[in-house]
């Protein structure tokens, strides 16, 4: 089974790419993010071109900002929109978590909160999230899959240059406590332990991602019966390449077998990565 968690940041906009992606890339199970569509635009617009490719749709939207669905063609059983517990931000429990059961596996697709400045109402709303989500995954089943845009680089490994986040979001001691706290393995870095630019998402300003200057935080967390059956995973960094591309590249994970065999960790590698010097975030260039 071949799954494959993709932010792409606006379906609508991504839609030509999205859907020339599944054919080529032929994934059994996929996770969106950020599909910024209601239920009923997401329906209208793919569901059809979406069955004709053989997958059963779920998605969870409210229009403009988050959004999350799943797509798969290995089955889609008790679909649950949200989490037990999720909390809820300034009185609205956003649309950041849906989860269905595929072949055996219970697959969340997830988007966590961003954070946006450290010790603000949203960064202490990321950390209740995570909390409810901990609570959510310890209470079972034993096979599952957390994927998504978790907003969280695991280590400094996953950053370009440690040094240019720091006090910054996304790599405080308490969002990576949290994301340890699901008690789960992170698939890409086991299969990968020592790849130094395992990047996943890349600003879309200042050239980052022609410079390879990124970051990972598209993630998938799997438990141990999950974890154990993992035959390939990558990045799908070609998928970030050309016209109008999502900021995010797709993470793909290969269970049992791989049918393009263990093709490394970022397919293909990049051409100019810059390795040297002090590279200052793109909102700091403002």
């Amino acid at each position: 089974m071949r799954i494959a968690t993709w932010n792409v940041n606006s379906a609508k906009q991504r839609m030509p790419r999205l859907l020339t992606w599944l054919e080529a890339r032929q994934p059994d199970v996929v996770c969106l993010q950020e599909t910024k569509l209601t239920d009923v635009a997401f329906a209208d617009l793919l569901n059809e071109p979406l069955g004709d490719l053989g997958y059963e749709v779920a998605h969870h939207g409210q229009g403009g900002f988050n959004g999350v669905a799943l797509l798969s063609r290995v089955g889609l059983a008790d679909v649950e929109r949200d989490f037990p517990g999720q909390p809820v931000f300034r009185g609205d429990t956003e649309a950041r978590a849906i989860s269905g059961t595929c072949d055996g596996v219970r697959i969340h697709s997830l988007y966590a909160p961003n954070g946006r400045e450290v010790d603000s109402d949203h960064y202490a709303y990321k950390l209740e999230w995570f909390d409810a989500l901990a609570a959510a995954i310890a209470a079972g089943p034993a096979a599952v899959a957390l994927c998504g845009d978790m907003n969280v680089a695991p280590a400094d490994a996953d950053l370009f240059d440690p040094a240019a986040w720091v006090g910054q979001t996304h790599v405080t001691v308490r969002e990576r406590q949290r994301l340890a706290a699901l008690g789960l393995i992170d698939v890409t870095r086991v299969h990968w332990p020592e790849h130094p630019r395992l990047f996943s998402y890349w600003d879309y300003r200042a050239g980052m991602f022609h410079q390879d200057l990124g970051m990972r935080i598209d993630l998938v967390l799997a438990s141990p019966p999950v974890a154990e059956r993992v035959a390939a995973a990558w990045v799908d960094r070609a998928a970030r390449k050309g016209k109008l591309p999502s900021d995010h590249a797709p993470v793909i994970v290969d269970l049992d077998e791989a049918p393009d065999g263990d093709i490394g960790p970022v397919v293909p590698p990049p051409s100019n990565p810059r390795r040297t010097g002090r590279t200052k975030l793109p909102h700091a260039l403002d």
